[in-house]
Order: C-alpha cells, then sequence, then structure tokens
C-alpha cells in the first residue's frame, strides 16, 4: 500500500473528529500531556496530526517531510486512551505522537528505507531499541521522516533533503531554501508541527544542521549514550541517533526516555557505568542557573548578521550569570582528510553487515549490490547526483584497510584534542559557537553550499555531545547557537541551553514563505 494512500485511509474515518479536532500546532509534550489529563484524547490529537500532514505534506507548502505514516497509528492512540481511562499510563511520552527518522527500524508496517529505493522492501518487524524505549513510555509513533538519501553519504555533490523515495524536503521558512540534512524530514516535520518531538541520527552535522536551520533544539548526544542498533549506519565511530524538539526541555523528556543499556552496542558496553543512577534529564532543568558558570566562546569567521546574533546570544548568557572566556580554535591539519577515510572504510563493513540481516525481500545485501541498483535504476536514484563516495567506499577494504586505525586515531586525536584544549584555556565546561550559517538555497545543480563554519565536525569525530538551541532569525532564516562539551555532559549542556532559552525566547515559528528577500534587516546592517 502506498504510504500515503495508508494516511488518507487512517485519516478518512476521523469525520466525526473534525469539528473537534485539537489544536496540535506548536504544542510542547507539556502541553499535550495536559491537554489529555483534562479529557483531550490521544487520539484526537493523533488524528489532529495526521491531518496536518495530510493537508502541508504534499499539499500547500508541500514540505514532503514524512516519507510513510504508520497505519497502526489510530491503534496506538486508542491504546494509549484505554490506559489513561484505566489510571495505567506507562510514562511521560504516553499518547504522545513522535516522528522518527526513517533510517531507524520501526516494527510497524513500513519499511525502513534510508530514502533508497533499493530498501523499499525492508519491512524488519522489529523496533531499534531507541524506538522500543519511546513505545514502553506509550509514545505513539506517528511515522517515518524523509532524510538525504542513506544519510547523505553516497556522494560529495548531493542535494541535502533529498532521496528517491521522499523527495526534496522543503524548509518551512522558507520553501526555496534546504532543509539541511541528512535528518531533514525530522527537522521540517517538527517544525511545521508534524508532530511533538522527533528522532533523528546524525554522523557529522545530521542532527545539528537541520535543527539549526528548522528552528529547533537538537542534542548529538555522546556516542554510546544511545543505542544505534538496528540503525542503517555509516560509522560505528561516529553515528548516534538524537532527540529533535522545539524546546529544551522536549529535547530532555525523549532523552530520558532513549538513555538505556544496549548491550547489542559495543559503544554503550564501553560506556562509564554510574554506581548511583544519575537524575533523569528532565529534573535537572529546574531551578537551572549560569552564575559563575565558565563558558568558553569560539567566535567563527561568519557574516555580520550571523555575528550579531551570537552577539545577542552572549549578552543573554553574561546576563544570566555566566562568564565568557574567548578561545581560539587549534589548528587540526589533517583531521578532515583522515576522518573521510574513516567514514569511508566503516561505511563499507557497517553498510554490508546491516544489509546482511535485512529481510529476505531486500535484494541488495552489500553495497556493492546497491551501487549495481543505482547505476540499474539512474533514472529514479540518480537524477542530480551520482554515487562517488560509495564508489570509494567499495573499492576498500573497510576496517581492514591498512591504513584504517591509524587515520582513526589521527582524527579522534585532533578533534578530542581541540575541545579539550579550548575547554582547559577558559578553565569551562561548556564551549558556545554559532551551530551553522543559515539555509542556503536547494541547488539540483550545484548541491549544497555550506556557508561558513560549522560547529558539528569537532564533537562529531569526538564523539562528544553538541546541543543547537535557537537564536533568533537572519534574513527570516534560523540560527542556533551550540552548546558543547565533554564526553557524558549532557546535563550541564542542556542545563546552560535551557537557562539561554528561557531568557532568550529567541525561536520563531516559520511562516511558510515561497522565499526571503533582504528587508529592512539586511538596509540596516550596511
Amino acid at each position: 500500500m502506498r504510504p500515503f494512500l495508508a494516511l488518507l485511509l487512517i485519516v478518512a474515518p476521523a469525520a466525526a473528529f473534525a469539528q473537534s479536532l485539537p489544536v496540535v500546532e506548536e504544542q510542547s509534550i507539556d502541553q499535550l500531556r495536559a491537554a489529555m489529563a483534562s479529557g483531550v484524547s490521544s487520539e484526537a490529537i493523533t488524528r489532529a496530526y495526521l491531518a496536518r500532514i495530510e493537508a502541508m505534506d504534499r499539499k500547500g507548502p508541500s514540505l514532503r517531510a514524512v516519507i510513510a505514516v504508520n497505519p497502526d497509528a489510530i491503534a496506538e492512540a486508542q491504546a494509549s486512551d484505554a490506559r489513561r481511562k484505566a489510571k495505567k499510563p506507562l510514562g511521560p511520552l504516553d499518547g504522545v505522537p513522535i516522528l522518527i527518522k526513517d533510517n531507524i527500524e520501526t516494527k510497524d508496517p513500513v519499511a525502513t528505507t534510508a530514502g533508497s529505493l533499493a530498501l523499499k522492501d525492508n519491512v524488519t518487524k522489529r523496533d531499534a531499541p531507541v524506538v522500543a524505549r519511546l513505545r514502553a513510555q506509550g509514545a505513539v509513533i506517528l511515522g517515518k521522516t524523509n532524510l538525504s538519501e542513506w544519510a547523505n553519504i553516497r556522494s560529495t555533490k548531493s542535494m541535502s533533503g533529498w532521496s528517491a523515495v521522499g523527495g526534496l524536503v522543503r524548509n518551512p521558512y522558507a520553501l526555496d531554501r534546504t532543509a539541511c540534512g541528512s535528518s531533514s524530514g525530522t527537522g521540517a516535520g517538527i517544525a511545521a508541527s508534524f508532530a511533538a518531538a522527533g528522532l533523528g541520527t546524525e554522523t557529522d552535522g545530521s542532527v545539528v544542521c537541520p535543527s539549526s536551520m528548522n528552528g529547533l533544539v537538537g542534542l548529538k548526544p555522546t556516542v554510546g549514550l544511545v543505542s544505534r542498533t538496528y540503525v542503517v549506519p555509516i560509522s560505528h565511530s561516529q553515528d548516534t541517533p538524537g532527540p529533535m524538539a522545539r524546546s529544551v526541555k522536549d529535547v530532555a523528556i525523549l532523552l530520558d526516555a532513549m538513555d538505556a543499556l544496549d548491550p547489542a552496542d559495543p559503544a554503550m558496553v564501553a560506556r562509564p557505568q554510574y554506581r548511583v543512577a544519575p537524575p533523569p534529564y528532565t529534573s535537572v532543568l529546574p531551578g537551572s542557573s549560569l552564575k559563575g558558570v565558565r563558558i568558553a566562546v569560539l567566535r567563527t569567521d561568519t557574516p555580520v548578521l550571523e555575528k550579531v546574533r551570537f552577539e545577542q546570544a552572549l549578552a543573554v548568557l553574561e546576563a544570566q550569570g555566566a562568564v565568557l572566556i574567548e578561545v581560539t580554535r587549534p589548528k587540526t591539519e589533517g583531521m578532515g582528510d583522515a576522518e573521510f577515510d574513516v567514514l569511508k572504510f566503516e561505511l563499507k563493513s557497517d553498510l554490508d553487515t546491516y544489509l546482511a540481516s535485512t529481510p529476505p525481500a531486500v535484494k541488495t545485501r552489500t553495497l556493492d549490490q546497491v551501487i549495481a541498483f543505482n547505476t540499474a535504476n539512474s533514472a529514479a536514484e540518480m537524477p542530480y547526483f551520482a554515487q562517488e563516495i560509495f564508489d570509494m567506499a567499495a573499492k576498500s577494504k573497510g576496517v581492514d584497510e591498512p591504513t584504517y586505525k591509524d587515520q582513526r586515531a589521527k582524527s579522534f586525536a585532533a578533534a578530542k584534542g581541540a575541545i579539550d584544549k579550548m575547554l582547559a584555556d577558559a578553565g569551562a565546561s561548556i564551549l558556545v559557537q554559532p551551530s551553522y550559517g543559515p539555509a542556503w538555497l536547494s541547488d539540483p545543480v550545484y548541491g549544497d553550499q555550506y556557508n561558513g563554519p560549522s560547529s558539528s565536525e569537532l564533537p562529531a569525530i569526538s564523539g562528544y555531545p553538541n546541543l543547537t538551541v535557537p537564536m533568533g532569525l537572519v534574513r527570516g532564516l534560523p540560527v542556533g547557537i551550540s552548546f558543547i562539551g565533554p564526553a557524558w555532559s549532557e546535563r550541564e549542556l542542556l542545563k546552560a541551553g535551557y537557562v539561554y532559552e528561557q531568557a532568550s525566547k529567541a525561536r520563531v515559528a516559520p511562516r511558510y514563505l515561497p522565499t526571503v528577500d533582504a528587508g529592512p534587516e539586511v538596509e540596516a546592517a550596511k
């Protein structure tokens, strides 16, 4: 069944609800929980989100953020309502609709495609542990989000947000701009209130960039904090799922559910074990303070308007009592090239291992077979860009490549050393810098046009956490500030991000404009 035929079949029986659907736009998880506590059903809330997707994802602004809805979503919502009536809720997410990036498996009767037609039959009937944890708290798995195909690892000339299965995701702030990738569908979908919150994944930038460019809070956790099992992989050194939402608290609520040991994930087995269970992430937010907290500040070479927003953000932090110390990024020659080698080698080995675990209906069971599939179906799979990174990876010996361990050691030491030195120079435990610049025009000819430095590279390679929080608009487009810390410092980053968010109130909801022009903000900067 086609995904959106399934959606119509779900929405159509809801005629009785049509006049009574609750408002879900810009509603937080707490607001949805309060509505359910007051008598609004999870079924009504779920139908409202489905109706919003039906009206806006292929119609109206045509965001193309959702690849498939879950045919069981209404049944899951009804089960939540029954638990609530019996006074047996499963947890803080019970009845709350959540979207999942389509490279993360769910046991629902929909394929996990990573955006590729090669995986159109990848109906695994198994939950990734991160999804199972959300489901164990009663979350309604609403559907799967579009993404940059194969999480943006296929080509150096890719167009972020495009996949053969889902088409091109559009940014809800300006429809001709990128939603960034690879978690583009989660970014655009949550910004557009297609669900309360969602999951993305990151190897290098794929949670932070779409969160920043879609006006969201996004957390790339420490590698090993949350499970990667049954997530279509690129790199076991750098891959991690991460929560994306419209507020720091909603990100913390998801992270509380996601943080649970998975013995099948070597990175989780290797993580430090606590003698005493730490407090929930949400519990540390109330009463958070930055008074006397030393924060390292990395100013980057960005255009004047981004600098203005960043300086305004720094002023907010300082007004909340933070002690700001400017630092300089250490040189990291050769780090990027070494990282690229690591990603190619691990892609070859890790993707082959994953594909071998897929159902028999999936006929592409190695990277070489995926490459052959793309070549045979080039009109659908390669209308804009090719697969040269796939080709390079396939020609390698994977993690058996003689240079693999040295390149991983080189990139990891450079990235970890750079962050550690900046924090040590400032006597700080938190580093802040602009996350990314504003969204560029989606361009099928030239691909992505990254404009200026990003915050993702060093935390991605080192495995350190990176939290991006909205710091307002530049030329009508969102930009974010990143809070970066050492491994396992998520609580400190969430506290700092929460204090900043509550004081700045910088996030602006999207307006679905066809484009953005110069406007008075640019004129005033001349």
